[in-house]
């Protein structure tokens, strides 16, 4: 196993994901021996960070990793968790929801310690007075029980750069997603750099984008075992955050035995992609991309009579394209009603002025139909919702 140092802890490079444990459809009830044996198999190859987060696996993720460490020395792993500020029903007495985590994770602390899922929508919630999120967890690890406060985040840059800045030093690393696709197609380059002029550490999730890159078409598995006949195509995807200096943690969330030894396997040493190979990657993920060539020149923001941030929404609109997600959902949620696709009234300004001859109304009128018709955040939330309620006894 590859490690790295981050403010005094060895991480293993590879950290183990536990939102994806097999469940049983029908009862939610997590297959406990196989985590048990994911985590036995993982431990002993050196893996020492394990992630999890209060809503996972409709909260049972928290236990499962729990009732797996169990036999292991406290101070033999490193434990992450999450607070859902997300999901939340209303304001709530954070330090008990956060209290109800440690019981869960049978922990008195948190080695690292996140803000949840931080969008445009979510910010508000995050950053609301009424609220009082941040304090309450600032004040949890002054108090000794979070050791590394850091958020993960699925936002634009534009925002990264902007909460960063408001709340310069109290985080110390943050979770994005990256792999070579979202690196142009989420603009997870220009996050990665973002966080690191900060001076903070880079945790990576979702680098096979939830499985994506690791079942790849026929064309592209064979462009891979060109390149080398033996290799998974997840160990590429793995590889290519492995070679950015400033990523300090990759989480993958496995759900069976042979993707943990495929996994060990990679991180048994430090191997970055050569040029060759990061430049075929890079090919495949702009063959992969269904939406527009978008370069944010912003030529087309200038004319809008509406005043609407074009290059945002094309964003979201080559998200939706490559995958139906609530990510893109949200980021438009966060918008004034008065900036949403749906304002766009097709006067074609935007077209003429796009350098790369982008047929914008056609596409705006498209992304609105997208956002009205694909998967919503607050139908996703009830559900996390009417579970904190009862963990915190709420009517």
């Amino acid at each position: 196993m590859i490690y790295n140092d981050f403010r005094g802890d060895r991480l293993s490079r590879l950290g183990f994901g536990c939102m994806r444990f097999v469940n049983d459809p029908h009862t939610g009830e997590i297959d406990q021996k196989k985590v048990n044996d994911m985590f036995d198999l993982a431990i002993s190859r050196g893996v020492n960070y394990f992630d999890t987060a209060y809503p996972y696996l409709g909260g049972k993720s928290e236990l499962a990793m729990a009732e797996a460490l169990r036999k292991y020395p406290r101070d033999s792993y490193y434990l992450a968790d999450k607070f859902p500020g997300h999901s939340l029903p209303g304001p709530v007495d954070n330090i008990a929801l956060f209290n109800i985590s440690l019981q869960k994770c049978n922990t008195d602390y948190f080695d690292y310690y996140l803000l949840h899922n931080i969008t445009e929508w979510s910010v508000k919630i995050y950053e609301s007075e009424e609220y009082h999120i941040i304090d309450d967890i600032v004040k949890m690890k002054n108090e000794g029980k979070i050791r590394h406060l850091g958020f993960s985040f699925h936002g634009g840059p534009e925002l990264l750069e902007e909460f960063l800045n408001r709340h310069e030093g109290v985080f110390e690393f943050v979770q994005i997603q990256c792999n070579y696709l979202d690196w142009s197609l989420q603009n997870a380059r220009r996050k990665y750099e973002i966080i690191t002029e900060h001076g903070l550490g880079v945790w990576v999730m979702e680098p096979c984008r939830g499985g994506k890159l690791a079942v790849l078409n026929e064309k592209n598995t064979a462009r891979l075992k060109e390149l080398d006949e033996k290799a998974s195509a997840a160990s590429f995807a793995f590889r290519f955050v492995q070679g950015l200096e400033n990523v300090k943690m990759i989480l993958s969330g496995m759900n069976e035995v042979f993707q943990v030894e495929d996994n060990l396997n990679t991180f048994e040493s430090y191997k970055p992609l050569t040029e060759k190979e990061r430049e075929v990657l890079l090919e495949m993920a702009e063959g992969m991309k269904k939406g527009v060539p978008c370069t944010a020149c912003r030529y087309c923001c200038a004319g809008c009579p509406m005043g609407l941030n074009i290059p945002y929404l094309l964003e979201c609109y080559n998200d939706y394209k490559f995958a139906e997600s609530v990510s893109a959902s949200v980021r438009i949620d966060g918008l004034d009603e008065d900036k949403k696709p749906a304002n766009c009234i097709q006067c074609g300004q935007c077209a003429h002025a796009c350098p790369q001859g982008i047929d914008v109304p056609t596409v705006l009128s498209e992304l609105t139909e997208m956002y009205a018709n694909g998967p919503k955040w607050a139908d996703m939330a009830k559900g996390r919702q009417e579970s904190i309620r009862k963990d915190l006894n709420m009517k």
